[in-house]
């Protein structure tokens, strides 16, 4: 007798980080014999699901629901499953699902916050509800359980769908920054890294994808620094995206904002392309072995990375990309991870 699995977060309503692991998960849930598989978006107050979302989601499941929280239709949802697998720990998921005697997992995409609030306390104590917490990165799962580790949790990184495209690392050229344009998340300290090595643009570009809030700070910042050629394409498609990423040199992820893991350096490990990302939460791990670590808001430690990855030897630049992509194997847990659990 086939199980009901019920994929189900909190959302924006855009297409983020932690909605396309979930999709990735329905996807390779429907293929799974066993279950019958629902993905459901929780739409939080004043938000509405954006139409990207919707087209990527109904692309790969063929049940896929966009509902309020207190809806009638979240609560039948949730008497319809008999698995969920829920992002954090949203109260209002995770109380009624135990009510209910349903079998809960969580993956846990952020660090527990400091502040001692309501919020925070009830999230603290939804928590302890699943029957296993899997954390995206050990920076995550230290700050929800600094001390001895429980039994019922574990490291489990997050992924979506990795870029294949392949270019010879002979023919990759620069430097590589993906993301949303907003504070902390090291695009002064880019520019300002690049303008301290004057770099040869031709031989070394500097490509800034994405758009966002910081674009003005960003466009004023390269004309006081009196950069030229910096690439600067915009958002674009996936396809687009994956040529950018794996004809790169290296991709540069210097945040300062506690990243949970940061997915662009593993997508990049997955095409041999090494990363240069800051001390900051779980960057290190997203990096991997192979990656240089420079200190975060730090422009002349970022400059030093910088400097090292361009005097590299062509020998000892594909050895590095060579590690990145090996050792990801057994940094992610394959699709049938999942699987197992639910049905454990």
């Amino acid at each position: 007798m086939k199980k009901n699995l019920l994929i189900i977060g909190s959302s924006q309503g855009v297409y983020g980080g932690i909605e396309a692991y979930m999709i990735a998960l329905a996807e390779a849930a429907s293929a799974w014999e066993e279950f019958n598989v629902k993905l459901c978006f929780k739409i939080v107050k004043g938000a509405e699901p954006v139409e990207n979302l919707v087209k990527s989601a109904e692309a790969i499941c063929k049940d896929v629901y966009f509902v309020k929280r207190g809806s009638k239709e979240l609560v039948k949802l949730l008497a319809w499953a008999d698995v969920m697998h829920v992002q954090n720990m949203p109260p209002d998921i995770v109380f009624p699902a135990r009510l209910m005697a349903k079998k809960v997992f969580l993956t846990v995409h952020n660090r527990r916050l400091s502040e001692f609030n309501l919020h925070n306390l009830i999230w603290r104590f939804s928590i302890q509800f699943a029957d296993r917490r899997w954390y995206n990165s050990n920076f995550v799962w230290g700050t929800w359980e600094a001390g001895k580790k429980s039994s019922k949790s574990d490291c489990v990184p997050t992924v979506c769908r990795l870029p294949t495209s392949w270019c010879p690392p002979e023919k990759r050229k620069g430097f590589l920054f993906v993301g949303r344009w907003i504070e902390n998340k090291g695009i002064q300290e880019i520019l300002k890294a690049y303008a301290l090595n004057g770099f040869d643009s031709k031989e070394h570009p500097l490509t800034l994808l994405g758009d966002g809030p910081l674009k003005p700070v960003v466009l004023s910042l390269i004309n006081e620094l009196n950069l030229k050629n910096v690439i600067m394409p915009g958002f674009v498609d996936d396809a687009q995206k994956q040529k950018y990423m794996s004809s790169t040199r290296w991709l540069l992820a210097p945040a300062r904002t506690q990243e949970d893991l940061g997915l662009t350096p593993i997508e990049a490990r997955n095409v041999g392309v090494p990363s240069i990302v800051t001390r900051d939460g779980g960057l290190p791990e997203a990096g991997g072995q192979a990656s240089l670590i420079a200190e975060p808001g730090n422009v002349e430690d970022l400059a030093r990375c910088m400097r090292i990855a361009v005097a590299m030897t062509e020998e000892e630049y594909q050895n590095r990309g060579k590690l990145a992509k090996e050792t990801l194997v057994n940094f992610l847990k394959p699709m049938d991870f999942y699987r197992q659990a639910y049905t454990a």
